[in-house]
């Protein structure tokens, strides 16, 4: 059985450095409780806080944002923001990284806190979907310097 290792050694540091890059596919805020997710071409991080105008920007919590990889969307077969995530990826396995890992999306710096379980709310997308998505609904963040993210911008590891 091979064991992954959630720690970077200095040789896989400069591997995912030469390889992790993503970049935003879609922008969602959940603006009120159990309506749809609100789409944005742009958004403004706010340092420990979250992002403007979504209802889960609370300061020092260690769920301000939740991203996703646009990936799982088309393997599990369900619509962008369906499952709630306010930034879509595309290129990047965020899954693999370890807490901690800041990356830096378009003018912002966000520090991953923890994999986000999947809720009940998600088998009202599809009955099943909560167990199909145990360890892949996306991994949670908050925000370690604010600054303009937006449609397109570039996500780039910056450490662990």
């Amino acid at each position: 059985m091979v064991e992954l290792v959630k720690e970077h050694t200095e040789t896989s540091r400069q591997i995912l450095a030469q390889h992790a890059h993503g970049t935003v596919v879609s922008l969602q805020l959940c603006v009120k409780h159990k309506q749809p997710m609100r789409q944005v071409s742009s958004v403004r991080a706010i340092a420990n806080r979250g992002l403007d105008g979504d209802r889960h920007a609370m300061p020092d919590s260690s769920r301000q944002v939740l991203l996703l990889e646009q990936e799982t969307c088309l393997e599990y077969d369900f619509p962008i923001g369906a499952i709630r995530e306010n930034i879509t990826t595309r290129g990047i396995d965020l899954m693999g990284l370890p807490k901690q890992t800041r990356l830096q999306i378009g003018d912002a710096i966000l520090e991953l806190t923890k994999e986000c379980e999947p809720c009940s709310m998600v088998d009202d997308v599809r009955m099943g979907l909560r167990q199909e998505l145990q360890h892949k609904r996306g991994m949670l963040a908050r925000v370690v310097r604010g600054g303009e993210i937006n449609i397109g911008s570039k996500i780039t590891i910056l450490d662990s």
